[in-house]
């Protein structure tokens, strides 16, 4: 069994030490742990302090691509290393890592395939009370959608098993958090969380978040995109309802009053109702169009599925064939 701790960067030089110090180095259930660093475009020094802290694996990018494409290159990556699981710990430590072995201990057992860290949000006093308020909100929200019980769905201290890193693939470039969480109920994924600790003292302002304000706006275009990508026939059959229903009902208004011979006075209800059946009609033939774009799509990520799974056992095969190799011309 083999765990890979993948950490994303963008310039933590000077944080990067203490992630790197605090993660466990043994785990009962577990044969080997490695560490790989993302870079996504750091312009600092964070590559040599990688190199310098031993860590076995650093993935880098020439500029930055975001926290989601570092996120999701990164757990291919762990993938195509042999990685039976792997765990994303952020660089500001603000997750206790001693609460790894817990965070993993669900896919061990074989009784997940993700599983989030949610932090004491309540207790978080650093969070301001409408912030703490939003999460709980936005937590919500993911959850109705995702159809999973996480009550931190922002949480970025999350483990998956080797099934998630081959299935899962995220299109928002912003973040990963909330749209792994919808994406998995379609992957038929199963999504877990358990309690986990915060260090004490790391407040460090967030270099992906600009403001609550920002955070949001661009947390709801991500959730309200996420549900549109993966159950865009349930909106849009719901939306044609939302107009068909009322344009029936002032059909009805309107027939009645011109079979006792007063229809002339209610041509409002005639029109109006039309142009609500067609908004209705139309956003039902849209549903249709979306539902049929839904299948290719669920088409076209399983064969990216079964590409990335002939890719990683080349890649291993690649790998292992060398490792032999060179035992040999040692011998």
């Amino acid at each position: 069994m083999k765990l890979i701790i993948q950490i994303p960067c963008y310039n933590e030089e000077s944080d990067l030490p203490q992630a790197v110090a605090s993660l466990p180095t043994s785990i009962d259930g577990v044969d080997m742990i490695e560490i790989l660093v993302i870079n996504d475009g750091s312009t600092d020094r964070t590559v040599e302090v990688a190199k310098a802290l031993g860590v076995n694996h650093i993935l880098s990018f020439p500029i930055n691509r975001g926290l989601a494409h570092g996120f999701c290159a990164g757990i291919l990556e762990c993938a195509r290393l042999g990685a039976n699981v792997v765990v994303n710990y952020d660089a500001d430590s603000q997750y206790c890592a001693d609460d790894i072995p817990k965070l993993i201990a669900p896919i061990l057992s074989g009784s997940a395939d993700i599983v989030v860290g949610e932090r004491p949000i309540s207790h978080m006093l650093h969070f301001s009370p409408v912030k703490r308020k939003l999460q709980r909100v936005g937590s919500w929200v993911v959850r109705r959608l995702g159809g999973h019980g996480i009550e931190d769905a922002p949480s970025g201290f999350r483990a998956m098993s080797l099934n998630a890193m081959v299935r899962l693939h995220v299109f928002n470039p912003f973040t990963y958090t909330h749209e792994s969480l919808i994406a998995a109920r379609e992957q038929n994924l199963k999504v877990v969380g358990v309690p986990i600790r915060v260090n004490p003292g790391i407040q460090r302002p967030s270099r992906l978040v600009k403001s609550t304000f920002d955070y949001v706006m661009r947390s709801g275009g991500i959730i309200l995109r996420s549900y549109l990508i993966y159950n865009p026939y349930r909106l849009m059959v719901g939306l044609s309802g939302l107009f068909i229903l009322p344009a029936i009902l002032l059909l009805a208004r309107f027939c009645y009053y011109y079979f006792i011979g007063q229809g002339s006075g209610y041509i409002q209800s005639l029109v109006i109702a039309s142009m609500m059946l067609l908004i209705g009609v139309l956003s039902f033939l849209l549903a249709v169009v979306c539902d049929l774009l839904r299948v290719n799509r669920q088409l076209a990520q399983k064969m990216l599925e079964e590409f990335r799974r002939e890719r990683i056992s080349c890649a291993q095969t690649r790998e292992a064939f060398s490792s032999t190799e060179v035992v040999n011309r040692g011998g």
